[in-house]
């Protein structure tokens, strides 16, 4: 016990303990290494915990690997336990483990739709029941929802993905208010192509292009993201340093956006709905008594 509390203290006035799922690679990885750079703790989340350790092979001080599957709430609840042993407290949480799917909707299996909700959406919400008691009792934290430009302006071929990260949006706009009042602060961010493995086989389930018809809405995603692996525009050291950076300021944004792909697509869906609004408001009143 002597040894935990000594850890606790040790980890600084100013430094915090972050939890992160996916801590394994792409995204998850750099934010990991990020935040052990600048002095803090971090208990790195992943299915198997020794794809984290070969990311960090130096096992610096202040990482604490954990096997968790964000599909199994046990495990995750284990990993808080684990982390709380160590650290004694749990500062930010970074929900970033996820996975893409490419595919037009029709042609998307509901087999294929179920997995991804199932990580993308409730396995947020399974880290969520497992972190945010400890969150609350303290009444401060801070909590970190990897989304997508792709959950604020979709596209064809990636309609599924897109709604689950539409999903994410919907539960941290009414978690922010939830826990504002609890001094626990809510963050979504929304990156856009970043160079990590997030377009390989690795990080990406692709559907058969099973219906012809399809061909023209949905083909120049497809090729499109075929195409781009590796050709990201956006650097994700950067991103990293973008993310650990919002947690460091009096007053985060509920929304950041990172690259400058990222701010084009959502200031052009801006414009078409204010575009809309305006064309269609005088539809939109008549219906009111």
């Amino acid at each position: 016990m002597e040894l935990l509390a000594n850890r606790a203290i040790g980890i600084g006035e100013n430094m915090s303990v972050w939890f992160v799922t996916g801590a394994s690679r792409g995204l998850g990885a750099e934010i990991t290494r990020e935040a052990l750079d600048r002095g803090h703790s971090v208990i790195a989340t992943a299915r198997d915990v020794s794809a984290v350790l070969k990311a960090h092979p130096q096992k610096p001080d202040g990482l604490l690997a954990v096997n968790a599957d964000v599909t199994e709430p046990e495990q995750l609840t284990a990993a808080v336990e684990a982390g709380l042993a160590e650290f004694g407290r749990i500062d930010i949480v970074a929900n970033n483990a996820g996975y893409g799917l490419v595919g037009a909707i029709e042609e998307t299996s509901d087999k294929a739709a179920r997995a991804l909700f199932d990580v993308n959406v409730f396995g947020v919400l399974n880290t969520l029941r497992a972190t945010l008691p400890t969150l609350r009792a303290q009444r401060s934290g801070h909590v970190l929802n990897i989304g997508s430009v792709g959950g604020f302006a979709t596209a064809p071929a990636a309609g599924l993905y897109g709604a689950s990260k539409f999903a994410l949006e919907g539960i941290s706009e009414a978690l922010h208010g939830e826990l504002a009042p609890l001094g626990v602060r809510v963050t979504i961010i929304e990156p856009g192509g970043f160079r990590t493995d997030f377009l390989n086989s690795s990080s990406i389930q692709v559907e058969p292009a099973a219906i012809v018809d399809y061909v023209a809405g949905a083909g120049p995603v497809r090729e499109a993201l075929a195409k781009n692996d590796g050709r990201q525009p956006g650097d994700p050291v950067k991103g990293a340093k973008a993310i650990v950076d919002v947690t460091e300021v009096a007053e985060p944004p509920l929304r950041l956006q990172l690259g400058a792909d990222a701010v084009e697509r959502v200031e052009a869906k801006l414009d078409l709905v204010r575009r809309e609004l305006d064309q269609w408001r005088h539809v939109a009143l008549s219906t009111a008594i």
